[in-house]
Order: structure tokens, then C-alpha cells, then sequence
């Protein structure tokens, strides 16, 4: 049983969230916190007596948005108004970040974000306006019983459900380990409480996430730790239809994780399993696993197991020192295992990673053109995906919907609905849009009309037969979606 901490005090937050879904759910919490102490969150910088920004510290770019954010609230910061960076970029850089953004009152790390109202009364009463931080080497996990706390983002119909935080990954591009510390696993108990929470809430689609969900367990002395975590939620919450697995580590998809995934009908047919790159060597100087022999018998073990299975999956092109030859090594991989989801990036210097002091950087115009090749490759695997669904009944999750348009952009006047279905992880994958309305947060059977590279068209499952007429183009109709409700 939680304890109830009585309210303190009555001022009022404003929390701006940047990056990952990760770090959505890491925004939820702290708002938890500080409600639990009294203080009530507004939309509005100019209602609230502290303001705070949850960064991101991933990449330059987002880098970027996080410092601009941060500047842009210390310029109409008020007297009685208090600016604080939480979150991973906060955690890297720490004095720096103070330097980048004069007049900032406070800093919070990722691997405390629970102390977040004692650092707000700290600075309520501090008596110097000098900056003041709150960075502690130790990350520190709660769960539902320890603290209060859901360590939950639900967004809607579906919830992102953090399993663990951190990562002991070698990976040479990647600052995580930096700024998250070594991978710390939640307790089993309070995971499955909180799915039971979710259950309860209404929630009809959970995404475990974890900087590697396939490591879950193992500072616990767990043995196929998320195996065991997905037969454990299954039994205490058998009425969440959907549990979808995200960021699963390549070489750590066991046996017993394929078993768990197949016989467990609330575990979605999908996997996201971020593959990085498709040749030894360049998975070698990534430091990632260089079997590429594993991940083509991997692959074609789930299938055989998981029937219809999804495999979403990343690559980075550009990597230091990659050459043509291991590039085409690449594009060969992403012919030969026809995945259903790629999302690319170009490489970025990230200082203070083991590749950023790699010879051979590749060139920004290389980069892009291996960049597009690649896309150009997957969209056709993907439309050629996206065909093979025409005709089929899939359900989907219900989120809005809006209005229709014409190839032109133009209004029709038709309402359609937009939905995910198995294939389709929120914000990265695609859509499912049907004709007419149906119910927000409702799972529904559609038939698949047709598809375009991303996203497919559908109308409400009648039961009558969908004749498939052969040279017929069936990519037609689009949806505004800034009409979505």
C-alpha cells in the first residue's frame, strides 16, 4: 500500500518532455512526484511558479532543442519563477549546460528524478541565486509500492511501461551508459502491479520499454528475466489485450523469449530488435554483436514460430570508417530478411564516445546518398508488405479520428478513422486509416482495402468477401491528420 504523503504546498508546474518514449515516462513520474506534494501542473509557463524541461541529450539535434527550450524559458522567466533541466542532457553535461544557459536555477539527472520536489524546495529556499544541482552517480529504480509512483506514460488507449532503466552495452556511438548509468532492473512485483493498474485503468496496449528490454533481469539474477516478466503480467493481467516487446538487443533473444512470445496470444506477433548495421566489420568498430549468421537464423527461427510476425528494426549508415563494400553488406541483409519496419539515421558525432575518435569519418554528401538507397530499397519491401495485407481482416486499435482527403489535399467531407494495428508501434510505424467513424481505445476487426509504403486503408469488417482485382491500384485516400481527435 502507498504511502499518502499530504500536500506542502500549493504552487503550480510547467513540464515541457523532449526525446524518447523513454523519456516520456520518466515526465510522467516526476509530475507524480509533485503532485503527491501538493502542486498542480498547468499548460501554461506564464500560470506556473516552476518551470522544468525534461531534456534530451541523444543526439546534436535534440541536443539543440533542449538547450533553445531551456533559453527560451529563462527569457520570460519572473522574479517568483524557478527554470530546471531534468533528464539526460542535464545528467551529461551538468555545469556546462549552466554555461549554455545563463540564469537556469536548477539541474536534476536521469538517475534521480524522484528527488525532483526536494530539489524545488531546496532552491525555494536557498539564499543565493547561484545555480544548484542534484546529480548523483547511484541511479535508484522505484515501483508502485515503494514510492506511489507508476512508472507508466499512458498515452490515451496505450501505455509506455519502463521495465528498467540504464544499459551495460559496450555500443561505441552511444552515450547512454554515460548519462543512464548500468542497466538497473525494476522489481518483477511492482511491474506486474502496475500492469494490473493499467488493466484496471482501461489501458488495451502496453509497450515495455527499456534502454535494452532483453537484459531485463539479469542485475536480479534472472535467468530469460523478460520471458519470465511476460508470463507473469500475462497471468495477473489477462485482460490487456496487447503487450508489445521494444528495444530488444541483438544475441539476447532467447529460446525461451521466441516460446514466450508464441504461446502467449496477448504478446503482440512484433518484435523491434535494432540491428545498427548489416556487416561484421562495421559492427565490430560499433562494438555491437558481429554474428551477422545469428540474426539471419534468428529471424527465420521467429518466423517459423510466430506466425505473421512484424520485425521493425534500425541501422545507422555513415558510421566511421564504413566503406561501398560494407554498406552493399548492409543493403544485402535488409534484401535477404525483408523486414517489415526500418527507420535509418545518418551517423552523428557524439564527443565522448569511444567513435568519436574512429578515423575514416564518411563524408556528410556520402552519408545522405547511402542514406536514401537504403530508404528506397525498404520502401519497397515495405509497400511490397503492405500489399500482401490487401484483403485481410487485422484488428486495430482505435486512436481518433478526422477528416478525409482528396489526392490533391483537399477535404471530402468523409470521416475516417485512424488506428494501429499489430505491425504498428505508436509514433514510429504506420497507420491503419477506415472508412467512417468508430470508437477511440476500441480494439476493432477491419478489412484491408489498400496500401501505400506506409500505411494501409481499410473499411469495418462486414464479413463479406473483398474481390481483389488484378493491376487495380489500391493506395488510394489519406487523412489529415492534424483533423485527428
Amino acid at each position: 500500500m502507498a504511502t499518502q504523503i499530504q500536500p506542502k504546498v500549493k504552487d503550480k508546474f510547467f513540464l515541457i518532455s523532449l526525446g524518447c518514449s523513454k523519456n516520456t515516462v520518466d515526465s510522467e513520474s516526476i509530475a507524480q512526484v509533485l503532485h503527491q506534494n501538493g502542486m498542480s501542473g498547468v499548460g501554461n509557463p506564464d500560470d506556473a511558479e516552476v518551470m522544468i524541461v525534461n531534456t534530451c541529450g541523444f543526439i546534436n539535434s535534440a541536443k539543440q532543442e533542449s538547450v533553445d527550450t531551456l533559453r527560451e524559458l529563462v527569457e520570460i522567466k519572473r522574479d517568483n519563477q524557478m527554470v530546471i533541466a531534468a533528464g539526460c542532457l542535464s545528467q551529461r553535461y551538468g555545469d556546462t549546460l549552466v554555461q549554455e544557459v545563463p540564469g537556469l536555477d536548477g539541474v536534476i539527472g536521469t538517475r534521480r528524478w524522484m528527488d525532483i520536489f526536494d530539489l524545488i524546495t531546496r532552491l525555494r529556499d536557498r539564499k543565493h541565486p547561484e545555480p544548484m544541482y542534484h546529480l548523483p552517480t547511484e541511479a535508484e529504480v522505484v515501483g508502485l509500492d515503494e514510492k506511489g509512483v507508476l512508472r507508466a506514460s499512458v498515452q490515451g488507449a496505450y501505455a509506455y511501461l519502463k521495465i528498467a532503466d540504464g544499459c551495460r552495452r559496450p555500443c561505441a556511438f552511444c552515450a547512454i551508459p554515460k548519462i543512464k548509468g548500468t542497466a538497473v532492473s525494476r522489481p518483477i512485483e511492482s511491474i506486474v502491479a502496475e500492469a494490473v493498474r493499467l488493466q484496471n485503468m482501461g489501458v488495451q496496449e502496453i509497450m515495455l520499454i527499456a534502454q535494452d528490454s532483453t537484459d531485463y533481469g539479469y542485475d536480479l539474477g534472472l535467468k530469460d528475466g523478460l520471458a519470465h516478466l511476460l508470463d507473469e503480467i500475462v497471468k495477473a493481467a489477462p485482460d490487456i489485450p496487447w503487450l508489445r516487446i521494444m528495444y530488444a538487443y541483438p544475441g539476447y533473444v532467447t529460446p525461451k523469449l521466441m516460446e514466450a512470445m508464441a504461446k502467449h496470444d496477448q504478446v503482440l506477433p512484433y518484435l523491434d530488435i535494432p540491428l545498427q548495421h548489416g556487416h561484421r566489420e562495421t559492427l565490430k568498430r560499433m562494438k555491437r554483436p558481429a554474428k551477422v549468421e545469428w540474426v539471419y537464423d534468428t529471424i527465420g527461427k521467429l518466423r517459423e514460430m510466430i506466425p505473421n510476425l512484424a520485425v521493425r528494426t534500425t541501422f545507422i549508415v555513415g558510421y566511421p570508417g564504413e566503406t561501398e563494400e560494407e554498406f552493399q553488406g548492409l543493403t544485402t541483409m535488409v534484401r535477404d530478411l525483408e523486414f517489415d519496419r526500418v527507420g535509418a539515421f545518418k551517423y552523428s558525432y557524439e564527443l565522448g564516445t569511444p567513435s568519436a575518435t574512429l578515423p575514416n569519418h564518411v563524408d556528410d554528401d556520402v552519408k545522405q546518398d547511402r542514406y536514401e538507397r537504403l530508404m528506397e530499397l525498404q520502401q519497397g519491401i515495405s509497400l511490397k508488405k503492405n500489399q500482401a495485407n490487401v484483403g485481410k481482416t487485422l484488428d486495430i486499435l482505435v486512436e481518433g479520428h478526422g477528416m478525409g482527403e482528396d489526392e490533391d489535399g483537399n477535404e471530402t467531407g468523409d470521416i475516417i478513422s485512424l488506428g494501429r494495428s499489430y505491425r504498428d508501434a505508436p509514433e514510429i510505424d504506420g497507420y491503419v486509416f477506415v472508412e467512417g467513424e468508430l470508437p477511440p481505445g476500441e480494439i476493432v476487426p477491419v478489412r484491408i482495402t489498400g496500401a501505400t509504403t506506409y500505411d494501409l486503408m481499410a473499411t469495418v469488417d462486414t464479413g463479406a468477401p473483398i474481390i481483389i482485382e488484378p493491376g487495380k491500384s489500391y493506395g488510394e485516400g489519406m487523412i489529415d491528420l492534424d483533423s485527428i481527435e
